[in-house]
């Protein structure tokens, strides 16, 4: 005699065979903006390796290769080759000025804060004119802090592009780190101390320093 289900137990059955799929089943957890992005040029973050290298590499490289800015800039205007090899680095590929590791103490002598590309003009030989001129962003140009590092090299990176950003990356990590935190008002006659990098700038324009350390006032 044929054995018939009971009409009870198919909501049961349909029930287990769903837990059974569900078993079977992976979450897959939707990426973030920068997951995404990172996934697309095949595990390429800069923000992530400027990270992982500041503290333990780059800081300790700067304060080991600068010279006081007073210093630096004489012997490169001097002997430049001198300069180059005692505090400098450039890229073998490409056109780009030697850039110098240097550190500057001195006073505010004029503070440009309304612009993004802010700027503090500082006095380093106490003769009340600006002979440096450092950085404070939030924009900052140029890529000098990347420039002056001896450990990494355009041949590490995919392409053109990449090198870029992960220039652009040093700039991001210390306006956030450091610059975007300094005080705005009353700089000017204030003490100030630096440790960063500068181009080799074109005949009568300042030199444009790019802090990795600041300190203002003390």
């Amino acid at each position: 005699m044929p054995h018939f289900r009971p009409a009870a137990s198919i909501p049961l059955c349909l029930a287990l065979a769903a837990l059974v799929a569900l078993g079977g089943c992976k979450i897959i957890k939707t990426p973030t903006a920068e997951e995404a992005a990172e996934a697309a040029s095949g595990g390429f973050n800069p923000a992530r390796q400027v990270a992982g290298i500041w503290d333990s590499k780059v800081i300790p490289f700067l304060e080991t290769r600068a010279g006081p800015f007073q210093d630096v800039s004489a012997l490169a205007k001097s002997d430049l080759d001198a300069a180059a090899a005692k505090y400098g680095h450039k890229e073998k590929e490409g056109s780009a000025p030697w850039t110098f590791a240097a550190k500057v103490s001195g006073t505010i002598v004029k503070a440009e804060t309304t612009s993004r590309a802010g700027y503090l003009d500082t006095d380093v030989d106490g003769d009340g004119k600006a002979d440096v001129r450092i950085q404070i962003g939030p924009v900052i140009r140029g890529t000098a802090i990347r420039d002056s590092l001896d450990f990494v090299n355009f041949n590490e990176f995919k392409n053109q592009i990449q090198w870029a950003e992960f220039g652009k990356a040093f700039n991001t990590h210390v306006n956030g780190l450091t610059l975007e935190k300094l005080p705005r008002d009353g700089l000017e006659g204030k003490k100030v101390e630096a440790l960063g990098a500068y181009p080799l700038p074109s005949s009568g324009q300042p030199a444009l320093l790019t802090p990795a350390t600041i300190t203002i006032g003390g």
